[in-house]
């Protein structure tokens, strides 16, 4: 397998410029770092219908939130909607750190997005980010009205980080505790945060996301180790992951998560879940976001949305 040419020279890029392993800094620094990187990575923003920010109530505090509209869809009436869950290892992103896919989302599957910025480590463990999000997705189904979308057609996504907490939802939605979802989008997720499988060893050094990384990440958002076997935190470890909606499961070749995602996929798979999985093998982890300079986020926005359409027609 070989990087593709554009996540080679993203890559040389990084190195070019110096840029310390996110591991390395203290996480105030890690954010700024990362909210810069995404700033210059991030492509011109796409004209949406209309955009609004909420407060949301949660358990911890109100929640913001940003709805996007698709463009040509101001005469459509009630749309179905997809809930979005930023990546960056439950430490790093916002709404801003996103916007862009979101914008793109809302455009190629006609619907709306909802952007949840949830509570982030280490500030706020472990469960913290999965209360806000399981919260923004109730609130969302219970001001349909408000919205102008429809509750009966409503999805989960996220990458990485936001992929864990939209798989944690599905399973949350099957049990009883929010709406009934049309599809979970899973964009390269982290779905064992025991790191107990044997995923890990291959991404050691030069990437974006190597498994030093993962284990800052999880030891800051949930330094108490009993607790990573969760489910809501290692949605891989749920004891059935039956009658869950279809999914998409999005993996990036160059990633120590690509191994856990596939073991999830086929999990789903065997538990009669129906499945898509979409490989791009040459690509990074996080290229979704990085579409400036790493343009096959594009063709993954795509993929997305062909799955969202279909379930909401469903």
């Amino acid at each position: 397998m070989k990087l593709d040419d554009d996540s080679q020279a993203f890559l040389d890029l990084i190195k070019k410029l110096g840029r310390p392993p996110i591991q390395s800094l203290p996480p105030t620094e890690a954010k700024e770092v990362f909210r810069r990187g995404r700033m210059a990575t991030q492509p011109d923003l796409p004209q949406v219908d209309r955009v609004k920010e909420y407060d949301v109530p949660g358990p911890h505090g109100p929640i913001p939130v940003r709805v996007y509209r698709g463009a040509g869809t101001a005469d459509m009436g009630p749309l179905p909607v997809h809930v979005y869950y930023h990546g960056g290892g439950w430490v790093l992103g916002d709404l801003d750190s996103h916007d862009w896919v979101c914008r793109r989302i809302a455009n190629a599957a006609q619907c709306a997005v909802v952007s949840v910025d949830y509570r982030m480590a280490p500030e706020h463990v472990f469960p913290a980010a999965y209360d806000d999000s399981l919260a923004a997705l109730k609130w969302t189904a219970a001001e349909a009205a408000m919205l102008r979308i429809d509750p009966s057609r409503i999805s989960v996504g996220g990458d990485s980080a936001g992929g864990n907490l939209a798989a944690a939802m599905a399973i949350a939605c099957r049990d009883g505790h929010g709406p009934k979802l049309k599809a979970q989008i899973l964009v390269y997720p982290a779905v064992d945060l025991s790191m107990s499988g044997d995923y890990y060893g291959r991404y050691t050094k030069d990437l974006i996301l190597t498994d030093d990384t993962m284990r800052w990440f999880i030891d800051l958002y949930i330094p108490d180790k009993a607790q990573r076997k969760d489910w809501r935190a290692s949605p891989l470890l749920a004891g059935s992951l039956a009658d869950l909606p279809p999914a998409l499961v999005l993996l990036a070749g160059f990633d120590p998560l690509c191994a856990e995602g596939e073991v999830y996929a086929q999990k789903l798979e065997a538990a009669g879940c129906k499945v898509t999985v979409t490989r791009y093998p040459g690509q990074l982890h996080g290229f979704l976001s990085n579409g400036k300079l790493l343009p096959k986020a594009n063709l993954a926005i795509d993929d997305i949305a062909t799955v969202l359409k279909t379930a909401y027609a469903g």
